[in-house]
């Protein structure tokens, strides 16, 4: 490759005096200021992608792209089929990370640790506020697993969609059994902050005890070198 295009980041980067005191609130900070400025500006047009790596029985890893649903003190969480390729690896291993990255803001947050089963009762609160169209759609993707063609997809959709025609209520469509969510507790959270000359901050929060990802004696503050 000889034609390389470079930009010289120019983000206002990170320092240990600016930062809150618990990877929760400096994450919540950065999170509420990417969805501001995807409102605003237009230049986050996905504030909550959320990269979800695993591995597999062979140690191969695996990555992809999710919705975060879920953000507390407990750590990041998303949905998905848990008989997916990511929920059979998830159950092998237990092991998980994620990151969101904004490209524009010159920010990007990285959650490593394990994954924990979200509730019947969260998954189910967050099923009902779904728009009927997404809930039917859980139930007529077997989600990772081969299709002949779309053609399939769509009759499968179809078929679901006259057993349970939209009637306005959250309760019109049931949750699926294989249908779940997972909530990542991290053992560590970086906060990396672009700057100009490829000379970018990575402060990191690394566990030292138990506790949220709001409990300031869990957590202790380092620099890591770009």
């Amino acid at each position: 490759m000889t034609d390389v295009h470079r930009v010289d980041y120019t983000g206002e980067g990170l320092s240990e005096a600016d930062m809150a005191p618990t990877p929760w609130q400096q994450a919540r900070h950065w999170v509420d200021e990417a969805q501001a400025r995807s409102r605003d500006l237009g230049d986050v047009p996905e504030p909550l992608a959320l990269s979800v790596a695993t591995v597999d029985a062979d140690g191969q890893p695996n990555i992809r792209t999710v919705l975060m649903r879920f953000f507390d003190e407990r750590g990041p969480g998303f949905v998905t089929n848990t008989e997916s390729i990511k929920g059979i690896e998830i159950a092998a291993t237990g092991g998980m990370a994620a990151s969101l990255t904004w490209p524009a803001m010159f920010r990007a947050i990285r959650f490593r640790g394990r994954a924990e089963l979200l509730s019947r009762e969260e998954v189910a609160g967050y099923f009902g506020s779904r728009p009927w169209a997404s809930r039917i759609s859980a139930w007529a993707s077997r989600q990772s697993q081969p299709v002949a063609g779309r053609a399939v997809l769509e009759q499968a959709y179809s078929r679901y969609a006259a057993q349970w025609p939209d009637r306005g209520r959250p309760d019109d469509v049931p949750v699926p059994d294989f249908w779940g969510g997972y909530r990542l507790v991290c053992d560590e959270v970086e906060f990396w902050g672009g700057r100009r000359n490829r000379l970018h901050d990575r402060l990191v929060f690394a566990r030292v005890g138990e506790g949220s990802l709001d409990d300031v004696s869990a957590w202790r503050l380092f620099r890591r070198q770009p």
